[in-house]
């Protein structure tokens, strides 16, 4: 028995001691915090910088560790907003700091919460592009290292059973709309239903890309009660639509709209007018008089990326190139991504897939070998550059028929622009190159031909037709620029006499026809005339014999005689008698075989009768009396149907019951019985899929708030007496109101060896330890069992 305590006090743990005064210091801090937010005043407040917000210590120092200490416009203006819980509509130009005008908020909302891993998904972040998602994360996790959220990132390219696995704890994700749909359908164990904030960066590219309808069944599986920010560049219709459907009294915030450009200050933009057919020698030029810069050139489609890539790498123009589009997996993004960005001189042929948000370090220019489809898109490009108040150039290529539309266009968004020219004694022509190359190289004839359609394809398809005329562009001279020897043939593009042909009579059309088809003719028979190759002439030897089987086929009606022999014995042999066989032989035969028969009929045949059919089943072979222990295979002799189902009785059910015509005529139309019956069929598995993923969730809930329960009871520091109890007063306790743990294994260093672990206790030492002797005579006792 343990000896009593001095004065009846229980001493207290130092851990305990240190979590509770831990806890008590955390509290405080954040009513603190809780109180500041609520004095805090968007309007009258003054703030410049991060130290002037309210913000928790662990967002603080994951500021300053990140080197975030002056905020921008649209960072003072959001933040205070967004801390009050006001649903924020944001827009301000490219390259300002939206990123962090809606994670600080994110993060202190989740603090001011007291947000735990028990407790779900508390914000969700969405984003158009995967790169984009990419950049998100790696700030919100420079900025939060300090904080004990779990943050996950779901943008695809991955399996989704990996992602499926780590959801459930996540309290903070960032995601591409399509593949947060597919969770959301897909993954039972995903609980939305506790979410605090979401946020939508970019929204007018989201809409641009075709994810209206994702986001919209995206915001439907959302609970009403949350946060809403949405940020962008521009605002659309689409943009408003959208804010007008997700967000509830929001507070607009606009810092770009009193400027007198929608493009920083900083940026100095140019355009070049050049031909269609002379853009790539001007781009060429422009990339080996500037070998010591960063480059990102964007081109309108992944084609023309790859093409331009490919060729230009293998005229090595002294500096690293990289390209980047849609079509590539997501590792090769990826390492494309973070090398442009850690290169000091680089040069990136990419799509209008990193035109949003991408925040490339020191970029020195933007070539748009391309005309964007509209003013915001070249805003977007042109705002990888002369990001944070830095430095950039411009280039915007055009050709004479695009200048005066384009040029309207962004003299309306306020984009100053001038025009340059070119030092024709640095342009370099690589035409000629490009024919060599394309000629001994299929591969990138094969590229060439895809950009030139794509290009076309993509100009056609262009909505605003006062910049793009596709009539007016010299397609033969831009497909001789890029090494083909002829313009490829384009199926959507037809001849001016198409709507003529359309509308013209029958009979002229039929005329027009055979005329083509005598000309045809002709054209053959001239080309028989014509010198005879050596390939034609060892096609028609005579001593074929040597070559394969299928030669026969190959020269068709070219071959001689004997090959046509040979055909047709080929194709009597396919039904040749090999044997013929006298009359009396073939009577032997069968009187033999039918005495087999009766032998074996009489020696194996069994004849059973089978319920109430008609006739008896014949059982002469071992495959037949497998038919008996089967009910099921027995049950078509027995006029039953083939198509059955069985109950949990066992009772064979038919699978369809037929009904009279007239009964199915009375229910109306079958075609409108059809949809009725898909109807009814769809709302039911929903339901089941509904009803399954809230039992799912019901279950995992009950287990997180057990767990919850349980970390919180071990966590529990001790307590003092209350005041009616006396200290030294000793309370009783029964065995069953203890619950006993196992205690935990050691946990093994990475430095130990295994031959360091400590030896098990034997059974015997186990006794001993338990049962200590405190007397002389049990210590005797002790000696003599063991030394028996």
């Amino acid at each position: 028995m343990a000896p009593a305590l001095q004065g009846g006090v229980k001493p207290s743990n130092p851990k305990n001691q240190a979590r509770s005064l831990k806890r008590k210091r955390g509290e405080e801090d954040l009513s603190k915090l809780q109180k500041a937010v609520e004095e805090l005043d968007p309007k009258e407040a003054e703030i410049k910088d991060v130290a002037d917000l309210p913000l928790s210590t662990p967002t603080a120092d994951g500021l300053e560790a990140s080197h975030f200490k002056t905020l921008t416009d649209i960072q003072r203006k959001a933040i205070p907003l967004a801390l009050k819980g006001k649903d924020c509509l944001g827009a301000a130009k490219t390259g300002s700091g939206k990123t962090l005008a809606f994670l600080i908020p994110v993060l202190e909302n989740l603090v001011r919460k007291r947000w735990t891993e028990f407790d779900g998904l508390g914000a969700l972040i969405l984003s158009p592009t995967r790169e984009l998602a990419i950049q998100i994360f790696e700030v919100l996790r420079k900025i939060g290292r300090y904080h004990t959220f779990s943050a996950g990132l779901v943008i695809g390219g991955k399996s989704l059973n990996e992602e499926r696995e780590r959801l459930s704890r996540m309290n903070i994700l960032v995601c591409t709309p399509g593949r947060m749909l597919q969770h959301m359908d897909q993954t039972a164990a995903f609980d939305v239903d506790n979410l605090q904030m979401l946020v939508l960066d970019e929204a007018d590219r989201i809409m641009d890309m075709g994810f209206q309808s994702t986001v919209d069944a995206i915001i439907e599986h959302l609970p009403k009660e949350r946060q809403t920010m949405l940020f962008s560049a521009t605002q659309t219709k689409r943009v408003s639509d959208l804010a007008r459907l997700s967000l509830r009294e929001p507070e607009y915030i606009s810092v770009h709209e009193a400027a007198t450009s929608a493009t920083p200050s900083t940026l100095q933009q140019h355009y070049v007018v050049t031909p269609l057919h002379q853009k790539l020698d001007t781009l060429w030029s422009f990339i080996r008089a500037n070998v010591k810069s960063k480059i990102l050139v964007f081109l309108s489609s992944s084609k023309q990326v790859r093409f331009v890539y490919e060729s230009l790498r293998h005229l090595q123009p002294g500096i690293p190139l990289l390209h980047l589009h849609g079509r590539q997996k997501q590792t090769s993004r990826l390492d494309v991504t973070s090398s442009f960005s850690r290169a000091k001189h680089s040069c990136l042929f990419a799509t209008d897939v990193v035109a949003r948000g991408l925040d490339f370090p020191a970029v020195d220019w933007v070539i748009q070998f391309d005309c964007p489809e509209d003013a915001d898109t070249y805003i977007h490009r042109v705002g990888r550059t002369a990001r944070y108040e830095r430095d950039g150039r411009a280039v915007l290529f055009l050709d004479p028929s695009e200048e005066e539309g384009m040029l309207r266009r962004l003299e309306q968004k306020k984009v100053p622009i001038e025009k340059i020219n070119v030092r024709q004694k640095k342009q370099q022509s690589i035409q000629n190159q490009l024919q060599n190359m394309c000629f001994k190289d299929p591969e990138l004839k094969y590229l060439g031909q895809k950009a030139f359609v794509s290009y076309v394809k993509s100009v056609h398809l262009q909505k605003d037709k006062d910049i793009f005329h596709l009539d007016k562009l010299p397609l033969e001279e831009f497909s001789a620029s890029l090494g083909l020897p002829g313009a490829p043939r384009i199926k959507f593009l037809k001849g001016d006499n198409a709507k003529a042909l359309k509308n013209a009579p029958r009979q002229a059309v039929s005329d027009s026809e055979e005329d083509s088809e005598a000309e045809t003719k002709k054209n053959k028979e001239d080309k028989k005339k014509e010198v005879r190759t050596k390939y034609d002439r060892m096609f028609e030897r005579r001593n074929q014999d040597v070559l394969a089987d299928h030669y026969a086929k190959m020269i068709g009606e070219g071959g001689h005689e004997k090959d046509h022999e040979q055909d047709a014995d080929e194709d009597d042999d396919f039904l040749q008698v090999k044997r013929r066989f006298n009359h009396d032989e073939i009577s032997d035969l069968s009187d033999a075989e039918d005495n087999g028969a009766e032998q074996r009929a009489d020696k194996k045949a069994k004849v059973v009768p089978i319920g109430n059919a008609e006739e008896a089943l014949v059982i002469d072979s071992k495959r037949r009396e497998k038919l008996l222990k089967s009910k099921k295979k027995l049950l078509k002799y027995m006029g039953k149907g083939t198509k059955l189902v069985y109950d949990d009785n066992g009772e064979a059910h038919e699978i369809y019951e037929m009904e009279d015509e007239d009964q199915f005529r009375e229910k109306g139309p079958a075609e409108t019985q059809r949809v009725k019956f898909l109807d009814e069929e769809r709302k039911r598995v929903q339901e089941a899929d509904i009803a399954d993923k809230q039992l799912f969730k019901e279950k995992r809930r009950e287990k997180k708030e057990k767990r919850k329960a349980r970390e919180a009871a071990e966590s529990a520091p001790y307590e003092e007496p209350e005041e009616g109890e006396e200290e030294g007063e000793d309370v009783e306790m029964s065995d069953a109101d203890v619950e006993t743990e196992p205690s935990a294994k050691r946990p093994k260093k990475w430095f130990e060896d295994a031959s360091e672990d400590e030896s098990k206790p034997s059974k015997r030492r186990d006794v001993a330890a338990a049962h200590e002797p405190e007397t002389l005579e049990e210590l005797e006792a002790l000696a003599s069992g063991l030394l028996n």
